[in-house]
């Protein structure tokens, strides 16, 4: 049995494959004594991976881009969440939201756990033909700060993670969720890295066995409907009323956040532009000089 840390840098529902994987003993069936961590800040994923604590770190891919060739080289081996877990809350009812609505308005956008949250919303804004500059933020509060705000009466939206959006919605009428981010097309949302330099082989057979498990967990949520599973919801995520839970976990499942580790060139390639224009990267980088996908395609026997 071999020793493999992982350090992430929450602890979120677009994970859940990867916590079946682990409650199922997929990771010890591939010789993996697999632990995990949660550092806070979540920045200190990349101390724990520097002090060599942690064999990989789960995150945004939006790190290693801004990184790369500025202060350190990391190396995306694979993926967990093929969609944005974002969500829209609107006051009232959602009937006739049209995203045009947006221009002209004022959105809270929870941060403590990175940039990603901005960085897609206004991606998705220049997408859609919206300058984001024509919309006000208030972005750098807690998000449950900015949740209880927002139900008192600031701004026009909030954007926040689905489900918590959902217990919103599910415990407050006055408020709906407007759209679902998970419908909006694929993005490498969170993936697995660590310090390029510090590859070799053993790593790479360690990150091989990590991809089979993952793939293993991931095609096991897609099998089962959450209702079946409720139980190990409420205790993976014991602070969201349970049907919430299942009501997310299954749109997750028909609407493609979970996939396969394998990071998608177009989600790749649609996510960079994004952070080109967001600035934190001049160019948008090239697929195999962030991506080495050979740990998952010989997990998947491709």
């Amino acid at each position: 049995m071999n020793s493999f840390h992982l350090t992430a840098t929450g602890h979120n529902i677009n994970y859940l494959p990867q916590y079946i994987a682990d409650r199922h003993g997929f990771f010890r069936e591939q010789g993996l004594d697999a632990t995990f961590s949660i550092p806070q800040p979540w920045d200190l994923v990349l101390d724990e991976l520097a002090d060599g604590s942690a064999d990989m770190a789960l995150g945004g891919i939006w790190v290693p881009t801004m990184y790369h060739t500025r202060v350190k080289n990391y190396t995306v081996f694979a993926q967990i969440a093929n969609r944005c877990p974002l969500a829209l809350i609107k006051r009232g009812s959602r009937d006739g939201f049209k995203v045009a609505d947006i221009a002209g308005k004022t959105v809270l956008m929870k941060s403590g756990g990175g940039a990603s949250v901005g960085l897609f919303f206004k991606m998705f804004l220049r997408e859609n033909s919206i300058d984001p500059r024509s919309v006000d933020y208030i972005q750098d509060l807690d998000g449950l700060m900015l949740g209880d705000l927002f139900q008192g009466g600031m701004g026009d939206y909030f954007v926040t993670d689905i489900l918590s959006a959902r217990a919103m919605a599910d415990q407050n009428p006055n408020v709906s969720v407007a759209m679902e981010m998970v419908e909006q097309g694929d993005v490498p949302w969170s993936v697995y890295y660590r310090e390029t330099e510090t590859i070799t082989p053993e790593l790479l057979d360690k990150e091989r066995r990590f991809c089979t498990a993952l793939a293993k967990g991931i095609d096991w949520v897609l099998q089962h409907d959450a209702e079946s599973f409720q139980d190990e919801l409420a205790e993976l995520f014991p602070n969201v009323p349970v049907h919430v839970a299942v009501a997310v976990t299954n749109t997750f499942r028909h609407n493609g956040m979970w996939t396969s580790p394998l990071v998608p060139r177009g989600g790749f390639d649609r996510w960079q532009v994004g952070l080109v224009d967001a600035r934190l990267v001049k160019e948008p980088l090239s697929y195999e000089t962030l991506i080495n996908d050979g740990p998952v395609l010989a997990a998947l026997d491709v």
